[in-house]
């Protein structure tokens, strides 16, 4: 029996998942809800109808689980407390630090109505997470380190088209060569923000504005830039959109430890990944999670989840009979 999914937004990641659910045969697309006209979105699929959000409640019951594709700063913070009060959801709500609060508010809901909800899939938070987790399990002696990049960073791209004069812009994120070296040289290095990335702007400025206080107010900028080195290219439009068009991300988790009676054995563990495109396969981690929820949802599991949270088995289409004879 397939898993009836519906995707809450239909931007890059709504795309990506619409993708993601046509390649697992026992997830099925269901429905499209946006915010935005109805009529003007064209889906890849055939006959999956596309509904605005005031059309949601008419689908309880119909709907095993809701994925929501907002972004984090504004939509997720809502919608996801919102329509686990309806719905069985996954989100890949990604502001680390208000991870605690936003897990609480959610919580709440689904246990109130009886759903269950996970938060924060994705690559990290989530798939980086558990790599974290397994590393540290494995090596209690030792030390984390996570890198991301060379990718666009999407945040950082529109704080640079919030300068004044920019009229478009790309940001990359480059691991530091120096410091990913020593980390896997084993050297356990103290690192700082600024050792670990380069920041690197490609920026198409308005007619007639001033380069030189643009890139002042790029590097300058707190929490974006400030505590990074940060290099701005100035390019025109027709470069930015032929060279710096997609959307590539990455990065790399290492757990550096030392094993033994005197600790006399270093010990290297690293997941890494390099993406073509980094909604497609944050989406993709999505679709997995779906799978996952309707499972501890049938099983009468309610309330917030995390990735933590789910066994390994519950993410996968293979049976464990299947699993247990190729995976294993």
């Amino acid at each position: 029996m397939s898993v009836r999914i519906g995707i809450v937004g239909y931007g890059n990641l709504g795309r990506g998942l619409e993708s993601a659910v046509r390649q697992n045969p026992d997830l099925e697309l269901c429905a499209v809800f946006t915010r935005r006209d109805p009529g003007s979105i064209t889906l890849r699929t055939p006959g999956v109808p596309v509904g605005s959000m005031e059309r949601l409640d008419s689908w309880q019951g119909k709907l095993d689980v809701l994925v929501l594709c907002g972004g984090s700063a504004t939509d997720l913070p809502v919608q996801t407390p919102e329509l686990a009060a309806r719905f069985n959801v996954v989100d890949s709500f990604d502001t680390h630090a208000d991870i605690p609060q936003h897990f609480a508010r959610v919580d709440a809901a689904a246990k109130a109505s009886g759903h269950t909800a996970l938060i924060s899939a994705g690559w990290d938070p989530g798939l980086f997470s558990l790599a974290r987790l397994y590393m540290g399990a494995a090596l209690p002696e030792g030390a984390d380190y996570t890198f991301w990049g060379r990718g666009v960073s999407q945040g950082h791209s529109d704080a640079i088209r919030r300068v004044p004069g920019v009229k478009d812009a790309r940001q990359y994120t480059i691991p530091k060569e120096e410091a990913l070296g020593a980390v896997r040289a084993g050297e356990q290095p103290d690192l700082t923000t600024r050792d670990k990335h380069l920041r690197e702007c490609f920026v198409v400025a308005e007619e007639g504005a001033d380069k030189a206080e643009i890139e002042r107010a790029i590097c300058e900028m707190p929490k974006y830039f400030a505590d990074y080195d940060t290099i701005v290219h100035f390019v025109d439009e027709e470069t930015l959109l032929r060279e710096h068009g997609g959307i590539p991300h990455g990065g790399f988790v290492i757990r550096s430890g030392r094993t033994g009676l005197q600790k006399e054995n270093g010990q290297i563990m690293e997941f890494s990944l390099k993406l073509d495109s980094n909604p497609e396969f944050t989406s993709s981690v999505l679709a997995a999670c779906a799978r996952a929820v309707a499972r501890l949802n049938g099983e009468g599991q309610t309330g917030c989840k995390t990735m933590f949270d789910l066994p390994p088995a519950y993410l996968s289409g293979l049976s464990a009979e299947e699993l247990r004879a190729h995976l294993l």
